[in-house]
């Protein structure tokens, strides 16, 4: 139908894609290469068991039934999704292993990027077509469906970008970067009445989810063959192709590293203080979400900022991050490290 389908490969930015600025508060701190190692040095089982896997749901399964499929797969306790996809649609699912599960929250809320075929019941001027579509850009507000996960209220919900790929009769191939919780079909459903002729979503593909995207997603049977191959052989490069560590997860979130003797404090709970940050990204608002890292670039927390990267950078004491969920594990990190390198 389209010859142009392939031109959504070509990514555009959503919000949160920003080059942020690292500021450093401590140009002596350094990490101890002999405690710990960095996320993609683990070895296979711990890469399980705090990994993330950027799955292509198939259509048929809902996105619970595919996490089933990788906990079965992988012979694991717990796998968690990062967002439902009907069980028509497909496309990205980022997938979470064993201690890892919770990061997915992170992702919940993260911008989302689709493309869909829109099936428009009438026949449409082209040009007046873009030029109504590209007015949807912005904050609309949209009832959710009936059959829905949430209560049936109007809400806002912000449209990042819309970008028509191709147009062949009555059938347009469109790509949206939008906030979480937007509803696609709605979305078309609304346009066709906006455009006075009616429309309806024929098929839809999750493109994005955060910074996971088609370029290197995985299948169901990617995933068992690499699992299989290396039962049967030892060799794990196929399985470390399907399974990024969970540090991935947070790419999208402003960061704040801390030293190695603030780490085990940390993974038992306490706050930040200044004193035991390394170095910050800029830009951080008080109230914020941020990743907690080691200087190794693990993820300890993801907790809320205290206070903005500015007054962070001008003060010497006080709190700056409250923790919110803590991954790593206690004793990792001694509470005083004596040996330091680069």
């Amino acid at each position: 139908m389209f010859k142009n389908r392939a031109c959504f490969l070509t990514l555009m930015r959503l919000p949160y894609e920003t080059d942020r600025e690292i500021l450093v508060k401590k140009e002596e701190a350094r990490t101890n290469k002999e405690v710990s190692c960095k996320p993609e040095e683990r070895d296979i089982d711990e890469m399980i068991d705090y990994g993330i896997i950027n799955l292509n749901k198939p259509a048929g399964p809902t996105s619970h039934q595919v996490s089933d499929y990788v906990q079965k797969i992988l012979g694991i306790e717990k796998a968690g999704h990062s967002g439902t996809l009907d069980p028509g649609v497909t496309g990205v699912l980022p997938i979470a292993t064993g201690r890892a599960t919770r990061v997915v929250q992170m992702l919940l809320t993260a911008g989302k990027e689709y493309v869909c075929i829109m099936h428009i019941h009438k026949q449409v001027d082209e040009a007046l077509m873009r030029k109504e579509l590209m007015s949807l850009v912005g904050v609309i507000e949209q009832m959710p469906p009936v059959k829905s996960a949430v209560k049936r209220q109007l809400r806002k919900r912000n449209v990042y970008y819309v970008d028509i790929l191709d147009v062949d009769g009555q059938d347009v191939l469109f790509r949206m970067g939008c906030q979480a919780g937007t509803y696609v079909r709605k979305f078309v459903h609304d346009f066709g009445q906006k455009l006075g002729v009616g429309a309806h979503m024929a098929e839809l593909l999750r493109s994005r989810v955060a910074t996971f995207a088609i370029d290197d997603w995985v299948s169901l049977h990617d995933l068992k063959d690499a699992y299989t191959t290396w039962k049967e052989t030892g060799n794990e490069k196929l399985l470390r192709q399907c399974i990024h560590p969970m540090e991935r997860a947070v790419d999208h979130l402003p960061k704040v590293w801390v030293l190695d003797t603030t780490v085990d404090t940390l993974c038992h709970g306490a706050a930040l203080s200044i004193p035991g940050i390394a170095k910050l990204n800029a830009g951080i608002e008080k109230g914020a979400f941020v990743a907690v890292m080691t200087l190794k670039d693990e993820l300890v927390s993801i907790g809320n900022a205290i206070m903005s990267s500015e007054d962070i950078m001008k003060n010497e004491k006080g709190l700056a991050v409250k923790n919110w969920k803590v991954f790593l594990q206690p004793g990792i990190y001694p509470k005083f490290v004596r040996k330091v390198e680069e």
